[in-house]
């Protein structure tokens, strides 16, 4: 799948322009941004997906200097599932950094 990145989204779209999947991350402040919304198209789900644009967003948003807050439900469930992406979260809380 070939993903589209935008400032604060990461996407990805059929010819016709039928969105796919995405995550979006629009700033909170200058050192922050809010991991809000993540989305795959039911014909896409349970093949990994909304994880492969979750560790898309990580790389991107690490590479800005930027910190997250995960608030969308599926956001902080796979920072707690993968511990070594808590780095620059700021607001999950796992059993290894309460």
């Amino acid at each position: 799948m070939e993903y589209i990145f935008e400032n604060n989204r990461i996407y990805a779209e059929q010819e016709d322009h039928l969105l796919l999947a995405e995550v979006t991350f629009p700033a909170r402040d200058e050192t922050r941004v809010n991991i809000d919304h993540v989305y795959v198209d039911a014909s896409l789900r349970g093949q990994g997906v909304a994880s492969d644009l979750m560790l898309l967003a990580y790389n991107y948003i690490k590479g800005k200097n930027l910190k997250i807050i995960a608030k969308c439900p599926y956001a902080i469930s796979w920072f707690k599932r993968f511990e070594q992406y808590q780095d620059i979260v700021i607001n999950v809380k796992t059993k290894r950094n309460e």
